[in-house]
């Protein structure tokens, strides 16, 4: 690999990436309770949702959980990621989101098998209703 491919906030932000996939805490951002959310321990109500019940994810902290910040930047999140597009200049609709989430797209990974239907809907109306998208 050439030396010094990725440098800089790039490099931390590809990192980031990968420990997101990983399922390992994100630098600069708050650990993820992805792991203790909705287990039979407890019926936390903060976090992404348990898919269980009436509960509604929240939008929020399914973008967090899922380290999409370490891609995307987002005012409404306080992410600064680079790798992929700014959220809030390209404004993207509610159906876009979905769509990308689910399916991936060049370097975005599809989210269908981590996140259930519920959380990609919440994450989508976050996006689009904080962008105005």
């Amino acid at each position: 690999m050439p030396k010094d491919l990725v440098t800089g906030e790039d490099a931390e932000s590809v990192a980031a990436y990968v420990a997101s996939v990983a399922g390992l805490p994100v630098q600069g951002q708050p650990a993820s309770s992805a792991d203790d959310a909705g287990t039979e321990t407890g019926p936390e109500t903060g976090a992404a949702g348990s898919g269980k019940g009436d509960e509604q994810p929240d939008g929020a902290a399914v973008f967090a959980d899922a380290g999409c910040g370490s891609c995307h930047t987002f005012e409404a999140a306080g992410s600064t990621g680079s790798i992929g597009p700014n959220l809030d200049a390209s404004k993207p609709p509610r159906d876009l989101v979905v769509e990308r989430v689910t399916e991936g797209l060049g370097a975005m990974p599809s989210f269908a098998d981590s996140l259930s239907e519920q959380e990609i809907g919440a994450v989508a109306d976050y996006v689009a209703k904080s962008t105005g998208g």
